[in-house]
């Protein structure tokens, strides 16, 4: 059965529904996402049933099945196949073939991650590493949170040190002296504001901030 119009405009087919597919498909739903799962197991179809927008247990590796459940229309698929390789490269080829949605790949090791370049998919996801490095820099850092954005730069939050508090950011210069950008500061109800020149920071205040990786390495570290 193809999905109805409305929900095929900006929405995204998730192949795989384990643990990784699971949670993407349900945190897309959150954001108001339309989503397609696609799974071959009837039982983890059942499953989610009633989460997603449409639901359908398939053979996801075969294109003209593909092509019925409409997957050439929609403008994103991401195949969350894990482990089985075979299986996610079946799958990824017969989605190339459709020339339709932007495709994003889950790669369990570096290996498959580099055959899915091979094959031209530009949007390789590797989940178990980029937590494992998220982690690392967690533990050996002052900061609450850490998202690497690729290409040597990332963003965190963290408790404004000493250093950052009492003075307007533009005395402070922050980017001169420390590589770094306040983007922006949480108030005490919550709330984010973003930063300028003028801001100044309380002591105990959560800011955001982003910059080089290294710079981040230098100025936060424990």
């Amino acid at each position: 059965m193809r999905p109805q119009s409305d929900a095929i405009e900006g929405g995204v087919v998730v192949i795989g529904l384990g643990r990784f597919g699971r949670a993407m498909a349900d945190e897309l739903m959150a954001s108001g996402v339309e989503v397609l799962g696609i799974d071959k197991d009837e039982d983890t179809v059942q499953s989610m049933q009633g989460r997603l927008t449409q639901v359908v247990r398939a053979d996801a590796s075969n294109e003209e099945v593909l092509r019925q459940l409409g997957v050439d229309e929609f403008p994103n698929a991401v195949v969350a196949i894990g482990a089985d390789l075979a299986s996610s490269i079946l799958v990824t080829s017969a989605l190339i073939k459709l020339e339709g949605p932007e495709i994003w790949t889950k790669a369990s090791t570096e290996q498959q991650g580099e055959i899915f370049l091979q094959m031209g998919i530009r949007h390789v996801f590797h989940p178990e590493k980029d937590m494992g490095i998220r982690a690392a820099h967690l533990l050996t850092r002052t900061l609450s949170d850490y998202f690497d954005l690729g290409h040597g730069f990332a963003m965190a939050t963290t408790t404004a040190p000493l250093t950052l508090v009492g003075r307007a950011l533009r005395d402070l210069n922050v980017r001169a002296k420390l590589g770094i950008t306040v983007i922006g500061v949480r108030e005490s109800d919550g709330t984010w504001t973003s930063a300028h020149p003028d801001t100044v920071i309380d002591e105990g205040q959560t800011v955001l901030i982003a910059g080089p990786t290294k710079k981040l390495d230098i100025a936060f570290r424990h």
